[in-house]
């Protein structure tokens, strides 16, 4: 899977326009609002196909989500542990993205199992027994990323340990300040995936084969930026 300057822009921009409509009927509970553009431009710049959300109800994160999916021709199956459907199918059908969601409702213990090679992950980790779902996570083993939201009080993510992975390749987890707490784990081949800081712009990117970027500093608005030499996609947070 190489990265899609495109499609991370496209995404991004849609999020932007579905939560902008849809502000007064989305809960943010799962996700900061500053985090949901960068998480959908993430999931299309990798060109994620099987994008996996578990969430206590469906928010703007899941709405970030589906607008990756529709950029990529995949599918976001949002996995809720409470059996009413009625709010969180609410906000999918007012953000006219019903075909790109598939709801389970259950324990995730139980319905993770049922998916393999995920591209995309992304755990709330406000939900009890986080840890085992983020254990649970069967990846995508030549490319994939996997989002641990919400780690406050002292909650930690993978911190580059991925079950299966073990000797099949390079697994990087950087916790980043955004909303209230966020680790993005990127999972390759050999050294597909490499971290560094942009020290003069304050600012992180990576390079996965084309190249992609992460997160700023300070609360406000992601701003992509394409180095149309290198190809290289820098996703900034401005003030």
């Amino acid at each position: 899977m190489d990265w899609s300057p495109d499609s991370a822009r496209n995404a991004y921009l849609d999020t932007v326009k579905l939560c902008n409509q849809q502000e007064h009927k989305c809960s943010c509970s799962t996700t900061e609002p500053e985090s949901k553009e960068f998480i959908s431009a993430l999931a299309a710049g990798i060109n994620a196909k099987l994008i996996v959300e578990v969430t206590p109800e469906a928010s703007s994160s899941t709405i970030a989500l589906a607008a990756a999916a529709r950029q990529t021709g995949g599918k976001l199956v949002c996995i809720l542990p409470e059996p009413r459907l009625d709010k969180s199918q609410k906000v999918i059908d007012d953000s006219g993205l019903n075909d790109m969601v598939e709801f389970k409702t259950g324990d995730p213990v139980d319905v993770l199992p049922n998916y393999e090679s995920i591209d995309f992950s992304l755990v709330d980790c406000k939900t009890d027994n986080y840890a085992n779902f983020l254990e649970l996570l069967d990846v995508n083993p030549m490319r994939s990323v996997v989002v641990a939201d919400n780690l406050a009080e002292g909650r930690k993510g993978l911190e580059g340990h991925v079950k299966g992975m073990e000797n099949k390749g390079k697994v990087r987890s950087m916790k980043h300040p955004i909303g209230k707490g966020m680790e993005v784990t990127m999972i390759g081949k050999s050294n597909e995936v490499t971290w560094k800081r942009n020290q003069s712009k304050g600012s992180y990117s990576s390079r996965a084969r084309g190249g992609s970027g992460k997160k700023g500093g300070g609360k406000s608005k992601w701003v992509i930026k394409i180095d149309e030499k290198s190809g290289e996609e820098h996703i900034f947070r401005t003030t």
